[in-house]
C-alpha cells in the first residue's frame, strides 16, 4: 500500500510550527494580496470605501496580522529547547491561534464598510479577539518560562518582555480603533514595531545568526557577547519611545531631534559594522545564511537613513527628507527579509528537508529585495515625481504580494504533508 503523501489538515497538529506557520502564512498571503489590490485600485483611480484610514488598517495588519503568528511557531519549537522543557503540543495552541485568525477576518471586514462607526465597532471587536488569542499564547509561554530550571534564560526572558509589550500595544491600538483615534493607533502600532516585533527579531538574531554562521562557515566564530544583546534592547526601547512620542508631539524639541539623529546614525553605522563582523561577506557563499545576514543588514540601513532624515530636519531642512524610506527599510527590509529567511530555515530543518535555499527560494528572495528598493525609491520621489512614486509603490506592493503568495503556497503545502524523511514532527 502506497503511503499517503497528500495534504491533510490533521497533519498541522504534528508539530507546533506546522499549525502556527500555516495560520501565519495564510494571513500573510491574504494581507499582502489585499494591500496589492488596494494600491492597484488607487493607481487606476478606482474609488474604495474606507471605514477607517488606509494607513491605520495597513499598519495594524502588517505589524500584528502575521508576524506574531510566526513567533508562536518559533517560540513553541525553539522555546522548549532553550528552556529545557518538554516539547509543546500543537493542539494546545489551536484555540489562541483560531481566536487571532478569526479576529483578523472580522477586522478586515470592518475596513471597507461605508460607515466609520461600523469600522470602529466591528474593527475593535475583531482586535479584541486577537488580543484574547495573543494573551492565551503569552500565558502558555510564561508558564513554560516559569517552570524552566536552566541557568541561562536571558534570551527567552527578553522575548517574553517583548511579547508582553506587544500585547499591551495591541490592546491600546484596539482601544484607539474603538474610539476613532488614529494617532493613538499609530503610536501603539509603531511602538510595537520596535519594542515587540523588532526586539524579538533582534534577540533571536543575537542568539542564532552567529551560531548558524559558525556552523556553516568554519572560519567564523559564534561571537555574541551579552552586552551586545543589552545594546539591542536599549536601541529598540529607544526607538519604541520615539515612535510613541511622534504620535503625540507635532514638533519635537530641537535638542531631542539632534540627539535622535546622532543616536540613530551612529547605531546604524555600528550595526553595519556588526553585520560585517558576523560574517556578511563570508555568508554570501551559503544562500540560506546570506538571506539571514542581508536581512540583518537592512536594520543598520534603516536606522542610518532615519538618522540622516532627522539630522536634515534638525538643521532646518525638509522635516521628512526621505519620507517613509527609513521605516520601510526597517519593516520590509529587516523584518520582512529576516522573516523570509528564518521561516524558510525552520520549515526545512523541522520538515525533514535539506537545510538550504534552492533556486526557487533564492530567486524569490531577490525579487523581495527589488520590491524593498522600489518602495524606498518611491518614498524619496514622492515630492519630485508623484506619478513615479505612486507607480513604484504599486510595483513594490505587487512584488511583495507575488513573493508572499509563491513562497506561502510552497510552505503552506509542506505544513500539511508528511516529512519526506519519514520521521514524526
Amino acid at each position: 500500500m502506497r503511503p499517503d503523501t497528500g495534504w491533510r489538515f490533521n497533519r498541522l497538529f504534528d508539530a507546533p510550527h506546522r499549525l502556527a506557520f500555516a495560520a501565519a502564512t495564510w494571513m500573510l498571503m491574504l494581507i499582502s494580496l489585499w494591500w496589492a489590490m488596494v494600491n492597484l485600485a488607487g493607481g487606476e483611480g478606482v474609488a474604495m470605501h474606507w471605514a477607517m484610514a488606509p494607513a491605520t488598517a495597513h499598519s495594524l495588519l502588517m505589524t500584528f496580522g502575521f508576524m506574531p503568528l510566526y513567533f508562536i511557531g518559533f517560540l513553541f519549537t525553539a522555546g522548549p529547547k532553550w528552556l529545557g522543557r518538554p516539547a509543546a503540543a500543537a493542539r494546545d495552541l489551536l484555540a489562541p491561534l483560531a481566536a487571532q485568525v478569526v479576529g483578523w477576518m472580522v477586522f478586515m471586514l470592518a475596513i471597507h464598510g461605508r460607515d466609520p462607526v461600523f469600522g470602529q465597532s466591528v474593527g475593535a471587536i475583531g482586535l479584541g479577539a486577537v488580543v484574547f488569542g495573543w494573551a492565551g499564547v503569552i500565558r502558555r509561554y510564561l508558564s513554560m518560562w516559569a517552570a524552566s530550571r536552566v541557568a541561562d534564560r536571558v534570551h527567552p526572558t527578553v522575548v517574553a518582555v517583548g511579547c508582553v509589550f506587544g500585547l499591551i500595544a495591541l490592546a491600546v491600538a484596539a482601544a484607539g480603533v474603538a474610539m476613532g483615534d488614529p494617532p493613538l493607533v499609530h503610536g501603539a502600532t509603531h511602538a510595537a514595531l520596535w519594542g515587540f516585533v523588532g526586539l524579538v527579531f533582534a534577540t533571536v538574531a543575537h542568539r542564532m545568526i552567529p551560531f548558524f554562521s559558525a556552523a556553516a562557515v568554519p572560519s567564523l566564530d559564534a561571537w555574541r557577547p551579552l552586552w551586545l544583546l543589552w545594546c539591542f534592547v536599549a536601541v529598540f526601547a529607544l526607538e519604541a519611545a520615539f515612535a510613541a512620542l511622534d504620535a503625540v508631539a507635532t514638533i519635537a524639541p530641537h535638542s531631542l531631534q539632534i540627539g535622535r539623529a546622532a543616536a540613530e546614525g551612529l547605531t546604524g553605522i555600528g550595526l553595519l559594522a556588526l553585520a560585517v563582523r558576523w560574517g556578511l561577506v563570508q555568508s554570501l557563499r551559503v544562500r540560506l545564511l546570506a538571506m539571514l545576514h542581508l536581512g540583518f543588514t537592512w536594520l543598520g540601513i534603516g536606522l542610518l537613513l532615519s538618522g540622516v532624515s532627522h539630522a536634515v530636519a534638525a538643521a532646518g531642512g525638509a522635516p521628512a527628507l526621505l519620507g517613509l524610506a527609513p521605516l520601510h527599510a526597517y519593516t520590509m527590509g529587516f523584518l520582512g527579509s529576516t522573516m523570509f529567511a528564518m521561516v524558510t530555515r525552520v520549515s526545512c530543518g523541522h520538515g525533514g528537508r535539506t537545510l538550504a535555499a534552492d533556486d526557487f527560494v533564492w530567486r524569490l528572495f531577490w525579487v523581495l529585495q527589488l520590491a524593498i528598493v522600489a518602495r524606498l525609491v518611491a518614498a524619496v520621489l514622492r515630492e519630485a515625481s508623484a506619478a513615479w512614486s505612486v507607480a513604484l509603490i504599486a510595483a513594490a506592493a505587487v512584488g511583495w504580494a507575488g513573493v508572499c503568495l509563491a513562497w506561502g503556497a510552497r510552505y503552506g503545502h509542506w505544513y500539511g504533508t508528511p516529512r519526506p524523511d519519514g520521521r514524526p514532527g
